[in-house]
């Protein structure tokens, strides 16, 4: 899985939530997007990548989403 590629679509994704006018509720729709539309392997390869690199590329609002919903996501 080609994480550059998932790193830059999470970022996207978390471009587009961020422009919601209440965070948290940005942050909790950005998680459950990833969870609803990216198939396990996906998921698991961006969490590998980020616990790798201390989420290296990862824009600040899709690693807060990762580390508040990770149990979400790990799953």
């Amino acid at each position: 899985m080609n994480t550059e590629h998932l790193v830059k679509m999470a970022n996207q994704i978390g471009s587009f939530f961020s422009t919601m006018p209440d965070r948290d509720q940005a942050i909790a729709d950005l998680a459950t997007h990833l969870k609803r539309f990216w198939e396990p392997r996906m998921r698991k390869a961006f969490l590998e990548h980020i616990e790798k690199t201390q989420g290296a590329g990862v824009d600040a609002i899709v690693l807060e989403a990762v580390n508040r919903h990770l149990q979400q996501l790990a799953v």
